[in-house]
């Protein structure tokens, strides 16, 4: 095997390992296991939502401030692309049974996540002046 094949090798057990990281962290987040759901992250890890303009920086503080979140949330993932260091979840993160639709993005170092940006997207309902070009959706 020549240094090319072992590179490419080394690339797909490693995304391997981080998609299954990943639907342990997505299970985990549903079932609000917040010690496995932040078993993903570095210790100096940060946290950006940019549509309320925060940041948290710290595992412990991100797992902190989901622990203390009062409402009851659900997450239904979508799906998960990605590979090598950059991987993006799409789901539905519900709260009290409000649906939000989210994108997160997750920059990895070394196999745990350095820097996740989440954003988040009410539902509405689709003008009716384009439905001769689309199709609705199951949610």
């Amino acid at each position: 095997m020549n240094d090319q094949q072992n590179k490419e090798q080394y690339s797909a057990v490693r995304d391997q390992k981080i998609r299954a990281a990943l639907d342990q962290h997505w299970a985990a987040s549903d079932a609000n296991d917040f010690e496995t759901e932040h078993y993903i992250y570095h210790e100096d890890a940060v946290l950006e939502y940019p549509q309320s303009g925060e940041r948290t920086r710290g595992r412990r503080n991100i797992q902190n401030q989901r622990a203390s979140q009062p409402s009851k949330k659900r997450f239904a993932v979508r799906r998960i692309i990605g590979g090598g260091d950059l991987w993006i979840s799409e789901f539905i993160l519900t709260y009290d049974g409000r649906p939000s639709f989210t994108v997160s993005i997750m920059e990895f170092r070394d196999e745990k996540v350095a820097r996740e940006t989440q954003y988040f997207a009410d539902p509405f309902v689709a003008p009716a002046w384009r439905a001769q070009w689309v199709e609705l959706m199951n949610k």
